[in-house]
C-alpha cells in the first residue's frame, strides 16, 4: 500500500467514524460547533471568548453566535473575570455539564458493543493505532 492509499483510505474512515459519533448526542438539534465548545468548557473549566474561540479554531464572532445559543438554552452562563471586568468568563451550568456526559455515554453506548464484536488481535490493533493517531493529531 502507498503513503498516498493510505493516506486517503485512512482520512475516508476517520471521517466516516467521526461522523458517525458525531451524529450520537444527548440531543441532535445541537450543532457539532455547539457540542465542541461546551465540551472544551466542560473539560478545561471557564474560559474567556477570545480563549474559547481560539481553542476551537473559529472566529469570536461565530463563537458568540454558538456561546449565546449555550446560554439561551442553560447549559452554558456568562460571569465576570476575575482580574479584568472588562472580560466576560463562559463556564458550563450543571446542565451544559449533565448534556456533555450523556453525550459521551450515547457515543459510548453506540461504540462499545462494535468493539465487543472484534477479536483481542483486533482489538489491540485499534489501541495501537490510537495512539499513532493521537501523536499524527498534534503534529
Amino acid at each position: 500500500m502507498t503513503d498516498g492509499s493510505l493516506s486517503t483510505d485512512l482520512r475516508i474512515a476517520v471521517n466516516r467514524l467521526s461522523r458517525t459519533l458525531r451524529a450520537q448526542k444527548a440531543d441532535t438539534t445541537m450543532t457539532d460547533g455547539q457540542f465542541s465548545a461546551l465540551a472544551r468548557l466542560h473539560r478545561d473549566g471557564a474560559m474567556t471568548l477570545a480563549e474559547l474561540s481560539r481553542q476551537d479554531g473559529v472566529t469570536p464572532p461565530s463563537m458568540t453566535k454558538t456561546v449565546t445559543v449555550l446560554v439561551e438554552r442553560g447549559l452554558a452562563t456568562k460571569g465576570g473575570h476575575d482580574d479584568d471586568r472588562r472580560k466576560v468568563r463562559i463556564c458550563t451550568t450543571p446542565a451544559g455539564a449533565a448534556f456533555v456526559e450523556e453525550t459521551r455515554r450515547h457515543r459510548d453506548d453506540w461504540l462499545t458493543p462494535r468493539l465487543a464484536e472484534l477479536t483481542d488481535e483486533e482489538r489491540t490493533t485499534l489501541a495501537d493505532a490510537t495512539e499513532i493517531m493521537r501523536r499524527l493529531a498534534q503534529q
